[in-house]
């Protein structure tokens, strides 16, 4: 199956959280980068999400939102990893920005303006962030 998806982490599922609507999921990959997703109590009933089953999170470029510095703030974002920028692209309106963090290098389209703005360069510190409704469990 080919998907358009760019960020594909693939791992193991450590941790389950059932709730009463929505189930908490949490992959962790080989290099022990964690992604937490939540889903529906019944897909991931469906899909036999168990921990120690082998488990891939998905997460659409558009969905990830670029930090940089340490702005003192928090986030409500479960997913915030940081990592250094290994390559900008820019485009007419928009660049993508790849991100390693812990040997998997995840994608983020911004705006050439928040690029600016955010003073983002190859070789700098920047922290990706999405939520976790934002993450598709596959398996």
């Amino acid at each position: 199956m080919t998907i358009s998806a760019r960020n594909v982490f693939e791992g193991s599922i450590t941790a389950v959280t059932p709730g009463a609507v929505n189930s908490e999921i949490e992959i962790t990959t080989a290099s022990g980068v964690k992604i937490v997703s939540t889903v529906t109590v019944e897909s991931a009933r469906a899909l036999g999400l168990v921990p120690g089953r082998k488990a891939v999170a998905l997460i659409k470029a558009p969905s990830v939102i670029v930090v940089s510095g340490t702005p003192g703030l928090r986030f409500s974002a479960r997913n915030q990893l940081t990592g250094t920028v290994v390559r900008i692209a820019a485009g007419a309106v928009n660049s993508d920005v790849s991100i390693d963090v812990g040997g998997n290098v995840l994608q983020a389209v911004v705006t050439n303006e928040a690029v600016t703005e955010l003073g983002l360069a190859e070789g700098g510190t920047a922290t990706a962030m999405f939520k976790a409704g934002s993450v598709i469990v596959g398996v």
